[in-house]
Protein backbone atom coordinates (compact mmCIF):
# COMPACT_ATOMS: atom_id res chain seq x y z
CA UNK A 1 0.00 0.00 0.00
CA UNK A 2 1.57 3.18 -0.96
CA UNK A 3 1.69 6.12 1.87
CA UNK A 4 -1.28 8.23 -0.23
CA UNK A 5 -3.52 5.45 0.42
CA UNK A 6 -2.89 5.26 4.23
CA UNK A 7 -5.84 5.96 6.34
CA UNK A 8 -4.53 8.05 9.38
CA UNK A 9 -6.65 8.50 12.26
CA UNK A 10 -5.95 11.70 14.33
CA UNK A 11 -7.70 12.26 18.10
CA UNK A 12 -7.42 15.41 19.67
CA UNK A 13 -9.92 17.54 21.96
CA UNK A 14 -8.58 20.98 20.47
CA UNK A 15 -10.21 22.04 17.25
CA UNK A 16 -7.56 24.09 16.29
CA UNK A 17 -4.58 22.30 16.37
CA UNK A 18 -6.27 19.08 15.51
CA UNK A 19 -7.21 21.07 11.82
CA UNK A 20 -4.26 22.65 11.39
CA UNK A 21 -2.25 19.16 12.03
CA UNK A 22 -4.44 17.33 9.84
CA UNK A 23 -3.88 20.00 7.09
CA UNK A 24 0.01 19.24 7.05
CA UNK A 25 -0.53 15.10 7.31
CA UNK A 26 -3.35 15.49 4.44
CA UNK A 27 -0.33 16.99 2.40
CA UNK A 28 1.79 14.02 3.08
CA UNK A 29 -0.84 12.16 0.84
CA UNK A 30 -2.47 10.31 4.21
CA UNK A 31 -6.46 9.94 4.08
CA UNK A 32 -6.75 11.60 7.34
CA UNK A 33 -10.54 10.92 9.63
CA UNK A 34 -10.31 13.61 12.17
CA UNK A 35 -11.72 13.19 15.94
CA UNK A 36 -12.08 15.24 19.23
CA UNK A 37 -13.82 13.06 21.44
CA UNK A 38 -11.76 10.09 22.38
CA UNK A 39 -14.21 7.39 22.48
CA UNK A 40 -15.80 8.05 19.45
CA UNK A 41 -12.11 7.99 18.30
CA UNK A 42 -12.12 4.18 19.81
CA UNK A 43 -15.42 3.26 18.78
CA UNK A 44 -13.80 4.33 14.92
CA UNK A 45 -10.57 2.55 15.25
CA UNK A 46 -12.38 -0.72 16.03
CA UNK A 47 -14.91 -0.34 13.78
CA UNK A 48 -12.47 -0.05 10.69
CA UNK A 49 -9.23 -0.16 11.98
CA UNK A 50 -6.91 2.54 10.72
CA UNK A 51 -3.30 2.20 9.27
CA UNK A 52 -1.71 4.81 11.85
CA UNK A 53 -3.16 6.33 14.97
CA UNK A 54 -1.97 9.53 15.99
CA UNK A 55 -3.74 10.97 19.67
CA UNK A 56 -3.46 13.69 22.05
CA UNK A 57 -1.22 11.94 25.77
CA UNK A 58 -4.08 13.66 28.10
CA UNK A 59 -7.85 14.17 27.23
CA UNK A 60 -10.66 14.57 29.34
CA UNK A 61 -12.48 11.39 30.06
CA UNK A 62 -10.30 8.78 27.78
CA UNK A 63 -6.69 9.64 28.31
CA UNK A 64 -4.16 8.65 25.57
CA UNK A 65 -2.49 5.99 27.74
CA UNK A 66 -5.85 4.28 28.60
CA UNK A 67 -7.00 4.24 24.88
CA UNK A 68 -3.63 2.95 23.99
CA UNK A 69 -3.97 0.01 26.22
CA UNK A 70 -7.53 -0.91 25.16
CA UNK A 71 -6.66 -0.43 21.24
CA UNK A 72 -3.19 -2.84 21.82
CA UNK A 73 -5.68 -5.22 23.94
CA UNK A 74 -7.98 -6.10 20.75
CA UNK A 75 -6.74 -8.41 18.26
CA UNK A 76 -8.40 -5.82 15.37
CA UNK A 77 -5.79 -2.91 16.43
CA UNK A 78 -3.13 -4.72 18.49
CA UNK A 79 -0.88 -4.15 15.45
CA UNK A 80 -1.60 -0.78 14.85
CA UNK A 81 0.88 1.71 15.63
CA UNK A 82 0.12 4.37 17.67
CA UNK A 83 1.82 7.59 18.52
CA UNK A 84 0.83 9.56 20.96
CA UNK A 85 2.00 13.53 21.46
CA UNK A 86 2.39 15.51 24.79
CA UNK A 87 2.44 18.90 26.08
CA UNK A 88 6.07 18.80 27.43
CA UNK A 89 9.23 16.77 27.05
CA UNK A 90 8.79 14.85 30.89
CA UNK A 91 10.17 11.30 31.82
CA UNK A 92 6.91 10.10 33.32
CA UNK A 93 4.97 11.18 30.16
CA UNK A 94 7.33 9.20 27.94
CA UNK A 95 7.43 6.45 30.24
CA UNK A 96 3.69 6.72 30.49
CA UNK A 97 3.33 6.28 26.35
CA UNK A 98 6.36 3.28 26.34
CA UNK A 99 4.53 1.22 28.76
CA UNK A 100 0.75 1.77 27.69
CA UNK A 101 2.06 0.30 24.04
CA UNK A 102 3.10 3.31 21.80
CA UNK A 103 4.81 3.10 19.12
CA UNK A 104 6.09 6.80 19.89
CA UNK A 105 5.93 10.14 22.02
CA UNK A 106 6.30 13.42 20.21
CA UNK A 107 6.26 16.82 21.92
CA UNK A 108 3.21 18.86 20.97
CA UNK A 109 4.14 22.02 18.38
CA UNK A 110 7.07 19.69 16.58
CA UNK A 111 5.13 19.21 13.89
CA UNK A 112 7.87 18.10 11.33
CA UNK A 113 9.15 15.81 13.94
CA UNK A 114 5.67 13.67 14.11
CA UNK A 115 5.79 13.86 9.94
CA UNK A 116 8.67 11.83 10.57
CA UNK A 117 7.52 9.48 12.98
CA UNK A 118 3.82 9.17 10.82
CA UNK A 119 6.50 8.60 7.79
CA UNK A 120 8.25 5.85 9.45
CA UNK A 121 5.36 4.28 10.79
CA UNK A 122 3.55 4.50 7.22
CA UNK A 123 6.37 2.63 5.84
CA UNK A 124 6.23 -0.49 8.06
CA UNK A 125 5.20 -3.74 6.86
CA UNK A 126 2.15 -5.05 7.99
CA UNK A 127 -1.00 -3.69 9.02
CA UNK A 128 -4.07 -4.11 10.99
CA UNK A 129 -6.59 -7.15 10.29
CA UNK A 130 -9.86 -5.40 8.70
CA UNK A 131 -11.90 -8.12 10.00
CA UNK A 132 -13.65 -7.38 12.86
CA UNK A 133 -17.27 -7.48 14.64
CA UNK A 134 -17.74 -4.60 16.81
CA UNK A 135 -19.95 -4.80 19.38
CA UNK A 136 -23.08 -2.62 19.68
CA UNK A 137 -23.19 0.35 22.03
CA UNK A 138 -20.91 2.82 20.40
CA UNK A 139 -18.95 5.18 23.06
CA UNK A 140 -20.57 3.60 25.64
CA UNK A 141 -19.25 0.30 24.88
CA UNK A 142 -15.76 1.48 24.52
CA UNK A 143 -15.89 3.44 27.82
CA UNK A 144 -17.33 -0.41 29.16
CA UNK A 145 -14.36 -2.26 27.49
CA UNK A 146 -11.52 0.69 28.68
CA UNK A 147 -13.51 -0.27 32.72
CA UNK A 148 -13.06 -3.45 32.07
CA UNK A 149 -9.63 -3.28 31.21
CA UNK A 150 -8.43 -0.79 33.68
CA UNK A 151 -10.01 -3.47 36.14
CA UNK A 152 -7.78 -6.21 34.81
CA UNK A 153 -4.99 -3.73 35.10
CA UNK A 154 -5.80 -3.08 38.65
CA UNK A 155 -6.09 -7.04 39.31
CA UNK A 156 -2.96 -7.47 38.02
CA UNK A 157 -1.06 -4.64 40.26
CA UNK A 158 -2.69 -6.14 43.10
CA UNK A 159 -1.64 -9.41 42.73
CA UNK A 160 1.74 -8.79 41.93
CA UNK A 161 1.93 -6.76 44.99
CA UNK A 162 0.65 -9.31 47.13
CA UNK A 163 3.30 -12.25 45.27
CA UNK A 164 6.34 -9.50 45.94
CA UNK A 165 5.27 -9.47 49.18
CA UNK A 166 5.83 -13.01 49.60
CA UNK A 167 9.53 -12.61 50.01
CA UNK A 168 8.77 -12.02 53.77
CA UNK A 169 8.20 -15.68 53.99
CA UNK A 170 11.49 -17.04 56.17
CA UNK A 171 11.47 -20.50 54.56
CA UNK A 172 10.24 -22.31 51.22
CA UNK A 173 7.72 -24.09 52.78
CA UNK A 174 6.10 -20.97 54.28
CA UNK A 175 6.47 -19.35 51.01
CA UNK A 176 4.47 -21.95 49.34
CA UNK A 177 1.89 -22.14 52.43
CA UNK A 178 0.72 -18.35 51.40
CA UNK A 179 1.17 -18.60 47.68
CA UNK A 180 -1.56 -21.35 48.26
CA UNK A 181 -3.86 -19.23 50.39
CA UNK A 182 -3.23 -16.22 47.63
CA UNK A 183 -3.94 -18.40 44.97
CA UNK A 184 -7.28 -20.44 46.52
CA UNK A 185 -8.65 -16.49 47.32
CA UNK A 186 -8.48 -15.38 43.59
CA UNK A 187 -9.27 -18.42 41.45
CA UNK A 188 -10.45 -22.12 41.53
CA UNK A 189 -7.99 -24.93 40.73
CA UNK A 190 -7.75 -29.05 41.31
CA UNK A 191 -3.95 -28.16 42.54
CA UNK A 192 -0.89 -25.81 42.54
CA UNK A 193 2.59 -26.46 42.32
CA UNK A 194 6.22 -24.95 43.14
CA UNK A 195 9.16 -27.06 42.07
CA UNK A 196 12.90 -25.52 42.94
CA UNK A 197 16.05 -27.04 41.34
CA UNK A 198 18.72 -26.62 44.07
CA UNK A 199 17.90 -28.16 46.58
CA UNK A 200 15.68 -30.12 44.79
CA UNK A 201 11.80 -30.35 46.27
CA UNK A 202 8.23 -29.93 44.99
CA UNK A 203 5.31 -28.49 46.91
CA UNK A 204 1.67 -29.43 45.87
CA UNK A 205 -1.32 -27.56 47.28
CA UNK A 206 -4.38 -29.79 46.81
CA UNK A 207 -7.59 -31.24 48.77
CA UNK A 208 -7.53 -34.36 51.08
CA UNK A 209 -9.53 -35.91 48.65
CA UNK A 210 -7.21 -35.74 45.67
CA UNK A 211 -4.05 -36.77 46.91
CA UNK A 212 -2.92 -39.43 44.93
CA UNK A 213 -4.03 -37.75 41.72
CA UNK A 214 -2.19 -34.33 42.25
CA UNK A 215 0.98 -35.86 43.36
CA UNK A 216 0.53 -38.16 40.19
CA UNK A 217 0.03 -35.13 38.05
CA UNK A 218 1.85 -32.36 39.13
CA UNK A 219 4.85 -34.70 39.34
CA UNK A 220 4.81 -35.47 35.77
CA UNK A 221 3.87 -31.96 34.72
CA UNK A 222 6.62 -30.93 35.97
CA UNK A 223 8.75 -33.54 35.29
CA UNK A 224 10.01 -34.23 38.81
CA UNK A 225 11.46 -37.51 39.87
CA UNK A 226 9.75 -39.29 42.42
CA UNK A 227 12.78 -39.23 44.85
CA UNK A 228 11.99 -35.62 44.67
CA UNK A 229 11.24 -34.36 48.55
CA UNK A 230 7.55 -33.51 48.49
CA UNK A 231 5.57 -31.17 50.94
CA UNK A 232 1.76 -31.58 50.99
CA UNK A 233 -0.44 -28.66 52.17
CA UNK A 234 -3.73 -30.30 52.20
CA UNK A 235 -6.98 -28.48 52.84
CA UNK A 236 -10.74 -28.02 51.37
CA UNK A 237 -9.82 -24.69 49.07
CA UNK A 238 -9.00 -27.02 46.20
CA UNK A 239 -11.53 -28.61 44.22
CA UNK A 240 -11.45 -32.40 44.38
CA UNK A 241 -13.42 -32.62 40.88
CA UNK A 242 -12.77 -35.37 38.55
CA UNK A 243 -12.16 -34.21 35.03
CA UNK A 244 -9.23 -33.34 33.91
CA UNK A 245 -7.96 -29.76 32.32
CA UNK A 246 -4.49 -29.54 30.39
CA UNK A 247 -2.05 -28.28 33.88
CA UNK A 248 -0.60 -25.14 32.74
CA UNK A 249 3.46 -25.12 33.84
CA UNK A 250 5.59 -22.02 33.35
CA UNK A 251 9.34 -21.38 34.37
CA UNK A 252 9.83 -19.13 37.64
CA UNK A 253 13.17 -16.72 36.78
CA UNK A 254 15.02 -14.61 39.22
CA UNK A 255 18.30 -12.15 37.50
CA UNK A 256 17.99 -14.11 34.34
CA UNK A 257 18.26 -17.41 35.58
CA UNK A 258 15.72 -20.17 36.28
CA UNK A 259 15.00 -20.76 40.23
CA UNK A 260 11.65 -22.88 39.88
CA UNK A 261 9.04 -23.82 38.02
CA UNK A 262 5.18 -23.24 38.48
CA UNK A 263 2.31 -25.61 37.47
CA UNK A 264 -1.21 -25.61 38.15
CA UNK A 265 -4.51 -27.87 37.21
CA UNK A 266 -7.24 -25.88 36.70
CA UNK A 267 -10.58 -26.28 36.92
CA UNK A 268 -12.92 -26.22 34.27
CA UNK A 269 -15.09 -23.50 35.63
CA UNK A 270 -11.80 -21.46 35.57
CA UNK A 271 -9.73 -22.38 32.98
CA UNK A 272 -10.05 -19.46 30.88
CA UNK A 273 -8.42 -17.22 33.20
CA UNK A 274 -5.57 -19.95 34.73
CA UNK A 275 -2.56 -19.28 31.76
CA UNK A 276 -2.53 -15.67 32.44
CA UNK A 277 -2.95 -15.85 36.20
CA UNK A 278 0.03 -18.59 36.52
CA UNK A 279 2.02 -16.01 33.39
CA UNK A 280 2.06 -13.44 36.37
CA UNK A 281 2.76 -16.17 39.11
CA UNK A 282 6.04 -16.96 37.26
CA UNK A 283 7.06 -13.66 36.70
CA UNK A 284 6.45 -12.17 40.22
CA UNK A 285 7.68 -15.55 42.02
CA UNK A 286 11.56 -15.17 41.41
CA UNK A 287 12.57 -12.91 43.99
CA UNK A 288 10.67 -14.83 46.83
CA UNK A 289 11.85 -18.27 46.25
CA UNK A 290 15.36 -17.01 45.78
CA UNK A 291 15.40 -14.71 49.24
CA UNK A 292 13.37 -17.85 50.93
CA UNK A 293 16.76 -20.01 49.30
CA UNK A 294 19.37 -17.49 50.74
CA UNK A 295 17.56 -17.05 54.21
CA UNK A 296 17.65 -21.33 54.54
CA UNK A 297 20.86 -21.66 53.47
CA UNK A 298 22.18 -18.80 56.08
CA UNK A 299 19.95 -20.93 58.80
CA UNK A 300 21.54 -23.84 57.95
CA UNK A 301 25.11 -22.68 58.10
CA UNK A 302 24.58 -20.95 61.20
CA UNK A 303 22.90 -24.36 62.33
CA UNK A 304 25.66 -26.79 60.87
CA UNK A 305 29.29 -27.85 61.45
CA UNK A 306 31.05 -27.27 58.50
CA UNK A 307 33.11 -30.51 58.44
CA UNK A 308 30.80 -33.49 59.58
CA UNK A 309 27.70 -31.38 58.25
CA UNK A 310 25.86 -32.59 61.62
CA UNK A 311 24.16 -29.91 63.73
CA UNK A 312 26.28 -27.45 65.57
CA UNK A 313 26.11 -27.37 69.88
CA UNK A 314 24.17 -24.17 69.31
CA UNK A 315 21.38 -25.74 67.23
CA UNK A 316 21.32 -29.01 69.22
CA UNK A 317 21.21 -27.04 72.61
CA UNK A 318 17.48 -25.57 70.77
CA UNK A 319 16.59 -28.97 69.38
CA UNK A 320 16.93 -30.68 72.48
CA UNK A 321 15.18 -27.97 74.33
CA UNK A 322 12.25 -28.93 72.43
CA UNK A 323 11.94 -32.52 72.16
CA UNK A 324 12.66 -32.46 75.99
CA UNK A 325 9.48 -30.37 76.58
CA UNK A 326 7.83 -32.74 74.51
CA UNK A 327 8.86 -35.93 75.93
CA UNK A 328 7.78 -34.37 79.53
CA UNK A 329 4.19 -32.96 77.93
CA UNK A 330 3.21 -36.13 76.07
CA UNK A 331 5.19 -38.92 77.97
CA UNK A 332 7.23 -40.19 75.50
CA UNK A 333 10.88 -41.67 76.35
CA UNK A 334 14.23 -40.13 75.11
CA UNK A 335 17.29 -41.34 75.25
CA UNK A 336 20.45 -39.60 74.95
CA UNK A 337 24.25 -40.96 73.50
CA UNK A 338 27.73 -38.97 74.02
CA UNK A 339 29.55 -40.47 72.04
CA UNK A 340 33.31 -40.25 71.87
CA UNK A 341 36.25 -41.17 69.59
CA UNK A 342 39.07 -43.49 71.00
CA UNK A 343 42.59 -42.06 71.14
CA UNK A 344 41.69 -39.51 68.70
CA UNK A 345 44.54 -36.89 69.50
CA UNK A 346 47.04 -39.99 68.68
CA UNK A 347 45.58 -40.01 64.88
CA UNK A 348 45.97 -36.02 64.93
CA UNK A 349 49.39 -36.49 66.39
CA UNK A 350 50.87 -39.83 64.46
CA UNK A 351 49.22 -39.11 60.96
CA UNK A 352 48.08 -35.43 61.15
CA UNK A 353 44.90 -33.46 61.30
CA UNK A 354 44.02 -33.76 57.94
CA UNK A 355 43.25 -37.57 58.87
CA UNK A 356 42.02 -36.41 61.71
CA UNK A 357 39.29 -34.45 59.85
CA UNK A 358 38.69 -37.28 57.53
CA UNK A 359 37.61 -39.25 60.87
CA UNK A 360 35.19 -36.85 61.95
CA UNK A 361 33.91 -36.44 58.27
CA UNK A 362 33.48 -39.72 57.81
CA UNK A 363 31.50 -40.28 61.72
CA UNK A 364 29.55 -37.46 61.02
CA UNK A 365 28.00 -38.86 56.77
CA UNK A 366 28.06 -42.37 59.33
CA UNK A 367 25.66 -40.71 62.01
CA UNK A 368 23.37 -39.32 59.24
CA UNK A 369 22.98 -42.69 57.64
CA UNK A 370 22.52 -44.45 60.96
CA UNK A 371 20.17 -41.96 62.84
CA UNK A 372 16.21 -42.28 61.81
CA UNK A 373 15.28 -38.64 60.31
CA UNK A 374 12.99 -38.01 63.46
CA UNK A 375 16.61 -38.31 65.91
CA UNK A 376 19.17 -35.47 66.63
CA UNK A 377 22.81 -35.52 65.79
CA UNK A 378 25.41 -33.00 66.62
CA UNK A 379 28.99 -32.43 67.25
CA UNK A 380 29.23 -31.36 70.33
CA UNK A 381 33.04 -30.45 70.29
CA UNK A 382 36.12 -31.52 69.11
CA UNK A 383 35.83 -35.71 68.68
CA UNK A 384 32.62 -35.93 71.06
CA UNK A 385 29.15 -36.10 69.66
CA UNK A 386 25.77 -35.96 70.97
CA UNK A 387 22.70 -37.88 70.07
CA UNK A 388 18.86 -37.62 70.68
CA UNK A 389 17.24 -40.69 70.58
CA UNK A 390 13.35 -39.50 70.25
CA UNK A 391 10.30 -42.45 71.30
CA UNK A 392 13.19 -44.32 71.98
CA UNK A 393 13.65 -46.68 75.64
CA UNK A 394 16.53 -47.87 77.13
CA UNK A 395 16.31 -51.17 75.54
CA UNK A 396 15.87 -49.48 72.03
CA UNK A 397 18.70 -47.10 72.69
CA UNK A 398 21.16 -49.94 73.64
CA UNK A 399 20.60 -51.53 70.32
CA UNK A 400 20.90 -48.32 68.46
CA UNK A 401 24.08 -47.68 70.19
CA UNK A 402 25.69 -51.09 69.89
CA UNK A 403 25.10 -51.22 66.11
CA UNK A 404 26.61 -47.48 65.90
CA UNK A 405 29.90 -48.61 68.14
CA UNK A 406 29.98 -51.72 65.51
CA UNK A 407 29.43 -49.72 62.19
CA UNK A 408 32.28 -46.99 63.24
CA UNK A 409 34.37 -49.55 64.31
CA UNK A 410 34.22 -51.38 60.90
CA UNK A 411 34.73 -47.98 59.41
CA UNK A 412 36.90 -47.67 56.74
CA UNK A 413 39.07 -44.22 56.69
CA UNK A 414 42.74 -43.58 55.28
CA UNK A 415 45.08 -41.56 55.84
CA UNK A 416 47.20 -39.83 53.41
CA UNK A 417 49.56 -42.77 52.77
CA UNK A 418 46.17 -45.05 51.97
CA UNK A 419 46.76 -46.76 54.97
CA UNK A 420 43.40 -47.58 56.46
CA UNK A 421 43.26 -45.64 60.10
CA UNK A 422 41.84 -47.87 63.32
CA UNK A 423 38.77 -46.17 64.47
CA UNK A 424 36.74 -46.67 67.18
CA UNK A 425 34.13 -44.91 69.64
CA UNK A 426 32.96 -45.33 73.54
CA UNK A 427 29.52 -44.50 73.89
CA UNK A 428 27.42 -43.31 77.02
CA UNK A 429 23.92 -43.41 77.26
CA UNK A 430 21.07 -42.72 79.33
CA UNK A 431 17.12 -42.27 79.27
CA UNK A 432 15.19 -39.42 80.74
CA UNK A 433 14.13 -39.70 83.80
CA UNK A 434 10.50 -37.92 84.84
CA UNK A 435 11.01 -34.67 86.28
CA UNK A 436 14.83 -34.80 84.96
CA UNK A 437 16.02 -31.03 83.22
CA UNK A 438 17.83 -32.55 79.77
CA UNK A 439 21.14 -31.25 81.09
CA UNK A 440 21.57 -33.73 84.25
CA UNK A 441 20.32 -36.51 81.34
CA UNK A 442 23.57 -35.40 79.53
CA UNK A 443 25.70 -35.44 82.58
CA UNK A 444 24.70 -39.21 83.03
CA UNK A 445 25.27 -40.27 79.81
CA UNK A 446 28.95 -38.12 79.84
CA UNK A 447 29.34 -40.05 83.59
CA UNK A 448 28.26 -43.56 80.99
CA UNK A 449 30.96 -42.46 78.43
CA UNK A 450 33.99 -41.69 80.81
CA UNK A 451 32.85 -44.87 82.14
CA UNK A 452 33.30 -46.46 78.54
CA UNK A 453 36.19 -44.89 78.60
CA UNK A 454 37.73 -46.11 81.82
CA UNK A 455 36.63 -49.79 81.45
CA UNK A 456 38.85 -50.47 78.16
CA UNK A 457 37.09 -48.29 75.37
CA UNK A 458 34.91 -49.03 71.89
CA UNK A 459 32.47 -49.95 74.41
CA UNK A 460 28.53 -48.54 75.19
CA UNK A 461 27.75 -48.15 78.93
CA UNK A 462 24.80 -47.16 80.12
CA UNK A 463 23.63 -44.59 83.21
CA UNK A 464 20.24 -46.09 84.47
CA UNK A 465 20.10 -44.46 87.54
CA UNK A 466 21.17 -40.83 89.52
CA UNK A 467 24.33 -39.31 89.70
CA UNK A 468 24.33 -40.21 93.60
CA UNK A 469 23.76 -43.98 92.55
CA UNK A 470 25.25 -43.99 88.92
CA UNK A 471 28.58 -45.71 89.73
CA UNK A 472 26.20 -48.80 91.07
CA UNK A 473 23.56 -48.57 88.32
CA UNK A 474 26.37 -48.43 85.03
CA UNK A 475 26.56 -51.60 82.79
CA UNK A 476 28.34 -52.43 79.68
CA UNK A 477 27.60 -53.66 76.28
CA UNK A 478 30.11 -54.52 74.69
Amino acid sequence: MSRSNKRLLLIDPTDGRREVLARRLRSQGYVVEEVGDPARGADLALSAPPDIIVADLWMPSISGVQLCRLLKSEPATADVPIILCGERDEPRNRFWAEHAGAAAFVIKGRTAELVRVVAKAADRDGGADAFFVQLAGGSVDIRDRIARHLDAALFESVISAELRALTSAASFERLFDNLAQLMSRVTRYRWIALATLAPARVAIHHHPAARAAAESEARATLACAESTPLINVEDEDPIAEGQAVEPIVYDVSFAGGLVARFAMGPSVADEGDASSLARIVARELGGAVKIAELVEESQRLASTDALTELMNRRAFVSAMSIEHSRSRRHGYPLSFALLDIDFFKQINDKRGHAAGDRVLRALGALLRRHLRVSDLAARWGGEEFVMALTSTDLSGARLAAERLRQSVEEMVVEDDKGERIPVSASIGLAMLHVGETWEKLMTRADHAMYAAKGSGRNRVCVCEGNLETASAKLSSVA
